[in-house]
């Protein structure tokens, strides 16, 4: 296996590829690409996914940088599925060490969390995912804590 990422670019604008190649089989097994665009409270990008088969656009934006407020989109194409996925999320730091974050999709997948830290690089994440899609399903509830000395 061959593998081989790059990004360049300038602090508004930056380009990346991830390729791996299998010299037994002499396939690409890996390509993506992408381009990003950024600003102090935008940042928007356009990626190449899965040998071309997927294509991610998303955008970020920042509402209220004193409220840490921020709102998002992401509109995805699989071309062998010809399938779209638009998901809307939000963010809000209500303090400097809690976060509160959520997602929906057009499908009707929708997420949340909060993120709580008590000291540094220490944090605790408390998260749900519920399928409206799928109300026979349970819904997914989940904890995560994160100790570094």
């Amino acid at each position: 296996m061959v593998n081989f990422s790059t990004t360049v670019g300038t602090g508004e604008f930056a380009f990346g590829t991830d390729v791996s190649f299998d010299s037994a089989t002499g396939a690409f097994t890996k390509c993506n690409v992408g381009l990003s665009f950024s600003q102090a409270d935008i940042i928007a990008s356009l990626n190449l996914n899965n040998k071309g088969d997927t294509l991610i656009a998303s955008y970020f934006h920042t509402v209220n940088p004193l409220k840490n407020t921020a709102v998002g989109a992401e509109l995805s194409h699989t071309f062998s599925k010809s399938d779209d996925t638009l998901t809307l999320g939000m963010m809000q730091a209500f303090d400097p060490l809690t976060t509160f974050k959520a997602k929906i999709n057009n499908y009707g997948k929708a997420s949340a969390l909060i993120q709580h830290g008590w000291r540094p690089k220490s944090l605790m994440t408390i998260s749900v995912e519920a399928d409206a899609g799928a109300i026979e399903k349970t819904t997914k509830v989940g904890l995560a804590m994160v100790l570094r000395p």
